[in-house]
This record gives structure tokens, sequence and C-alpha cells, in this order.
């Protein structure tokens, strides 16, 4: 059954490309639906409700960019990987600051493209540790039910904000480098570099408002959890 792990949304213009991406995903029992461009496919991810979203950044109609920021705008969490040809860094931190949880750069390997979002929906659901709740101060994240509040305080996180965090307040006070973070929550170790995780830290301190100080920058190493 093609569809056993959920229905994938896929956004390219190039057609090649979005054939070869629905290929490689309908062989591993995704379903996949492709459109070419950007209006078109956010109408798509409002109707269908996919499990995860590959977005090309440069469509006609809407850009990647200008998708992700209206879905999270809406409360829409879906996982979104974001696919770039540019060399500009800037284009791929803007997605990630509007929310995408990861971005692949052409040309790129479709079966990394699979298990980038078998890795996502992996952690998205649910947790490997039987559900332990965390807590570090204000902050409480429970893993079974996907929630993270501060003094109470529900906030709202993308899959890979929830993860970066749960994976930090796991080890309170332990310090990770960044490769140790890339391959722990992102499940790989790109070779991108570590921006992404620079980019997703500051997205959760912004979010932990007050208690942003729990998350510290250990200088030259990495990141740690520390109240």
């Amino acid at each position: 059954m093609t569809e056993a792990k959920g229905l994938v949304l896929v956004v390219e213009d190039e057609r090649p490309i979005a054939d070869l991406v629905r290929l490689y995903l309908s062989r591993d029992g995704f379903g996949v639906h492709v459109e070419h461009d950007g209006t078109a496919g956010l109408a798509a991810a409002r109707r269908m409700r996919p499990v995860a979203c590959i977005l090309d950044i440069a469509l006609p109609g809407l850009e990647g960019t200008e998708i992700v920021k209206r879905m999270r705008a809406e409360g829409d969490w879906t996982p979104v990987i974001l696919l770039t040809a540019r060399d500009d860094e800037i284009d791929r931190i803007l997605g990630l600051e509007l929310g995408a949880d990861d971005y692949v750069t052409k040309p790129f390997s479709p079966r990394e493209l699979v298990t980038r979002v078998r890795a996502l929906l992996r952690r998205a659901g649910g947790p490997p540790d039987g559900g332990v709740v965390r807590t570090l101060g204000p902050v409480r994240l429970d893993p079974a039910r996907r929630e993270a509040t501060v003094d109470g305080v529900p906030l709202t996180l993308t899959p890979t904000e929830f993860d970066l965090l749960q994976h930090l307040l796991a080890r309170p006070g332990r310090v990770f480098t960044r490769e140790e973070l890339l391959s722990g929550v992102w499940g790989y170790a790109p070779a991108a570099g570590t921006r992404t995780v620079d980019v997703h830290v500051a997205q959760v301190r912004a979010k932990l408002g007050d208690a942003a100080a729990l998350i510290r920058t250990v200088r030259g190493v990495g990141y740690t959890a520390d109240a």
C-alpha cells in the first residue's frame, strides 16, 4: 500500500526533479502529491494536510519560504524540508528562521532526501525514551504529548525545535557540540555545516522568552541547557 507511511507534498517546478523525488518517496512507501507552483502548493498543503512537505525555494507564484511563512502563521506545523539551488546561505537561513525544519541543496541524492523525511517523521511520531517528562526551571517538556510549556504557558515549536529542546533537556549541564546536535537531533551530519544548529537554537531561545537563558552558548564548543 503506497500511502502506508502517509502523504508527502512535493512542490517543485522542475518536473524531472519532481518526478525523481516522487519515484523515490513512492518506493519507500509514501503517498506523493506533486504541485509545480507555489500558489497551488500552498492550497494543497491546506487541503490535504500531508505528513511532510518538500518545497523548492524558487517557485513561480509563491516562493517556498513564503509558503512556510503562511503555513506557520496559520498554525500548521507540518514538517518542512526546503530545496534550493542557490549558493547564498541567506536563503537557507531565512527558510529556517521562518519555521522550516531542514533544507537540501541541489544537486542532491534522492536517497538522502528520503532519509531526511523519514528522520523528521520518526522524531515527530513520538519519543524513543518512553515519553519521560523533562523539566528545567520553568520549562516543562512532555515528549509523549509533544507539548512544551514555560510557567504553564504552551510554546509553539516546530518539530525540529521541539526535538532540539528535548535533546538539550535530556542531559542538563551536558555541553553538546554542534556536530553532536546535528547527529542527535537531525540524525545526520550534513556537509552544509553547523549554521542550521545556530539558527534553530536562536529560534528556540526567542520562543522561551524570559527562560531563554537556560540555553547557554559555550564559546568555541556548542550549547548546553542548565538552570
